[in-house]
């Protein structure tokens, strides 16, 4: 693991100046940590806000930057704008990739940064990633995936240099929430993000609302679904989804799993004859 932690310190190095990617997800997060640890004021940490980025990650992301001591600057991007992402197709993340890159390429030649790079870790090469691929045909690197770390290192890479958020849960983008095919909008994603925040607060972390038609649908920690069941006032719960535009709430009895929404794809080419 120190290995590809030098590794990696020595790729910023071959760089000398970079622009980072920078959501706010541990990812990123190390990322940017590493950069400013070689190349201090030469790296910067970039966060696109957009609807789909909640205003809670948003500031979590502030407060990161800041412990690192990083320089942070926020853009804005507007990728709902464009039918191919706001439709949402299964490739939707290809069209955000391609507006948050084609946002942020312009600003490094302006600002004199030769790389802008991203938090795509070695994991994140066997899933259904289309986003990727827009990265790379926009120039971008993603470090942790050329060196080979993996989620699991870059949590315990980050851990020994003393990150905070090092155990922080997964957090991608609200528009994941929803089933390929069902239009995007700001009052949808707005709807799901106050009910994640909600469970937030009951203390529940590692959650998923998923959101289909007027259907919400919760995902906890499989070892925590009949705790979950147990604990909370499930009245008060179904009362405040349903003040949030919910008509129906549900658990998912499987429990939370990583890009469990892509399971559709494997399914439908499973049937094709």
């Amino acid at each position: 693991m120190y290995e590809k932690l030098d590794l990696l310190k020595a790729l910023f190095v071959e760089m000398d100046q970079a622009l980072v990617a920078y959501s706010g997800g541990i990812d990123s997060t190390l990322v940017a940590k590493v950069a400013f640890d070689v190349l201090g004021d030469r790296a910067i940490a970039v966060t696109a806000e957009s609807p789909s980025l909640l205003p809670e990650d948003l500031e979590d992301a502030r407060i990161q930057a800041a412990e690192i001591g990083i320089t942070h600057k926020i853009v804005q991007t507007h990728e709902l704008e464009n039918p191919n992402y706001a439709s949402n197709p299964v490739n939707r993340c290809y069209f955000c990739k391609s507006e948050l890159h084609d946002t942020l390429k312009p600003l490094a030649h302006e600002w004199g940064y030769p790389y802008v790079v991203d938090g795509v870790n070695a994991d994140d090469l066997h899933d259904y990633r289309p986003g990727i691929q827009a990265a790379k045909e926009r120039g971008a690197r993603s470090p942790l995936a050329e060196i080979g770390i993996t989620k699991a290192q870059v949590r315990a890479i980050a851990k020994h240099l003393g990150l905070s958020y090092w155990d922080k849960p997964a957090q991608p983008c609200l528009s994941s929430r929803f089933p390929y095919g069902e239009e995007i909008t700001i009052a949808k994603l707005q709807r799901v993000g106050r009910a994640e925040v909600y469970l937030r607060k009951l203390g529940w972390s590692n959650i998923r609302v998923r959101s289909e038609g007027d259907t919400a649908r919760i995902e906890v920690m499989p070892d925590q679904v009949k705790e979950f069941v147990v604990q909370t006032d499930l009245s008060t719960l179904v009362e405040a989804f349903q003040s949030l535009g919910f008509l129906y709430v549900t658990l998912d009895l499987e429990g939370y799993r990583s890009g469990k929404l892509n399971q559709v794809l494997q399914f439908t080419a499973d049937r094709t004859p």
